[in-house]
């Protein structure tokens, strides 16, 4: 089976910024492989009896309740940043819903605040990642992987993704090398022009998806950037 939902957390206080680049080309299936289709997204909540409300003050109504979600229903579970990650155990069932996809073998991308909810429940303690900061991290009680922490903008490791909040674009290079929904030479084009505005990787961009374009000489991930990648 090969689900075609990412599932997307939802809860009140989200960042609206961080996902966007994500969720957006997934949904639209811009400038993937010829092969390749889009992919539905599913938001998904701790119940559907009433819409969230993101820090933008958007309203999202749930399509899914967290308890009716199963890994093997998902390609990839997406933990968005929010306020109420760091202001109590409120979202905690989100991140033991990330330690069942994990250990089902179903990436979780998770970015900013939703990192320090994997740190508190162990999920960072023996893979590499990132954050928004090391001693933001380090704060964290419980946590034990300071050795893996890497200065880098996003990190992807062992089906897990990490960004801080700064890096959306780089959330969504990881997301996307991890889906292995684009070339690697289209991905990098479009991390350089999402990214740093990059006018010379617009007319390689325009080449996604089109007959002989296939082109295996770059590594997936790299986007010319700071980031680790795949680790």
């Amino acid at each position: 089976m090969n689900p075609r939902t990412v599932h997307l957390a939802a809860y009140d206080t989200l960042a609206d910024w961080e996902c966007g680049h994500a969720i957006g080309h997934l949904r639209s299936g811009s400038y993937f492989r010829a092969a390749r289709g889009a992919y539905d997204v599913v938001t998904v909540a701790a119940t559907t009896g009433r819409p969230v409300t993101t820090m933008g003050g958007q309203r999202i109504v749930p399509g899914l309740a967290l308890d009716a979600l199963r890994p093997e229903d998902s390609a990839l579970l997406i933990l968005p940043g929010a306020q109420l990650w760091d202001s109590g155990e409120e979202l905690r069932p989100f991140a033991a819903k990330a330690r069942e996809f994990l250990a089902a073998g179903v990436p979780v991308a998770a970015i900013c605040g939703a990192t320090a909810g994997l740190a508190r429940e162990g999920l960072l303690d023996d893979r590499p990642h990132t954050s928004g900061a090391a001693p933001y991290l380090a704060a964290q009680p419980g946590y034990q992987g300071a050795a893996h922490y890497r200065e880098a903008d996003a990190v992807r490791a062992r089906g897990l993704i990490t960004a801080g909040p700064t890096e959306p674009v780089a959330f969504a290079r990881e997301i996307f090398a991890e889906l292995d929904v684009m070339e690697p030479r289209i991905l990098d084009a479009w991390y350089r022009l999402f990214a740093r505005s990059d006018a010379d990787a617009f007319p390689v961009l325009m080449t996604a998806g089109t007959a002989g374009s296939e082109d295996h000489g770059a590594e997936a991930g790299s986007g010319d950037g700071p980031g680790d990648g795949s680790v």
